[in-house]
Order: structure tokens, then C-alpha cells, then sequence
């Protein structure tokens, strides 16, 4: 495997939707309604959207590839989050949010997802953040196992519409010393 991860560019919002397309359900609990799973993707993860999301100053995107193939990517959204229920939880001011961090189940398990929350993490600080946070399933244990080894801690919860249905996250958080 040659790992390379790079802040991603314009021209990659085709390979970025295309690793949201194909891993976004997996952080989803397995009674997810495929057709929910399925708008929210059209509607949030499109190619379309990914270029509007690499056009914003705020935000900074990371792909993995191996051997040049796409295998994984983050997003981190620099600022105050607009949800009331993640500003009472986080606590450290100035904040980044870790939006989204997807990896092909083939590579889990190789350092990918390691890799990218490093690169995350590193471009959170360098931006000034003194903390960064995320939300997750609450349900979903293995991306939770993650994230408590890279240092997150739950500090609340926070819901996610999803399609018809209302999710229930974690808040978790981590200081930049």
C-alpha cells in the first residue's frame, strides 16, 4: 500500500463523492431506512455539493488514496457550530468541528483513518482552534472505539435528521494542547 494524503482540491469533488456515496451508510444504524440513506447522499454528498463544500474558506478536505486510488477523506469546518445543543456541550473555545471522516472498510484496520485525523487534527490547530469536536451515532460502536483512542471525549449528545428519522449522537470533543 502507498498511502498518500493531500488537502484535497476542486478537481476532487467526483472522488470524494464517490467515497461518501460508498461508505456513509455503514456509519448508519442498520435499521436505517435505505431510502433515507439514500436522499440524504443525493442531497449532502453529491459532487455537486462537495464542490461547494471545497469552494468555502472555512472548510479543508483531505483525501487518502493508495496507489492513486480514493480510499478516504475528512472534513473540518473551522468556527462556532450553529446547532444549540453542540455549543452548551463543547467546551473549548476557539473550536473546529471534524464534519466528516470516512474510510473503505478494506483499509480499515491499515493506518488510514489514523492518518487522516492526524492531517485533521494538525490543520484544526494550525487554523487556530483549541478544540475540535464531532458527532456520532450513538449506535455506531466501532467509529466510537476510534474516536475514543484518538482522544475525543463524549461530552454530549446532539440528534441528526435522517430523512424521516431522528438520530441520536454523541458530541465529543478534544482539546488542541
Amino acid at each position: 500500500m502507498t498511502l498518500e494524503i493531500r488537502r484535497a482540491a476542486e478537481a476532487d469533488a467526483s472522488r470524494l463523492a464517490l467515497i461518501a456515496a460508498a461508505t456513509f451508510a455503514f456509519a448508519c444504524p442498520d435499521d436505517a431506512p435505505v431510502a433515507d440513506i439514500t436522499h440524504f447522499i443525493t442531497a449532502q454528498l453529491s459532487e455537486e455539493r462537495f464542490a461547494a463544500y471545497l469552494a468555502e474558506e472555512n472548510r479543508i478536505l483531505f483525501l487518502a488514496e493508495d496507489d492513486g486510488v480514493p480510499v478516504g477523506y475528512t472534513m473540518v469546518v473551522l468556527g462556532e457550530p450553529a446547532d444549540p445543543d453542540v455549543v452548551a456541550a463543547i467546551t473549548v473555545r476557539p473550536t473546529a468541528e471534524l464534519s466528516k471522516m470516512y474510510v473503505f472498510a478494506g483499509h480499515h484496520g491499515r493506518g488510514v483513518a489514523a492518518e487522516l485525523m492526524a492531517r485533521s487534527v494538525d490543520s484544526a490547530r494550525a487554523a487556530g482552534a483549541s478544540g475540535i469536536w464531532l458527532g456520532v451515532n450513538d449506535e455506531n460502536a466501532r467509529a466510537n472505539r476510534f474516536y475514543d483512542k484518538s482522544g475525543f471525549r463524549v461530552v454530549g449528545a446532539k440528534t441528526f435528521q435522517l430523512g424521516t428519522r431522528l438520530e441520536h449522537d454523541f458530541v465529543r470533543e478534544r482539546r488542541l494542547g
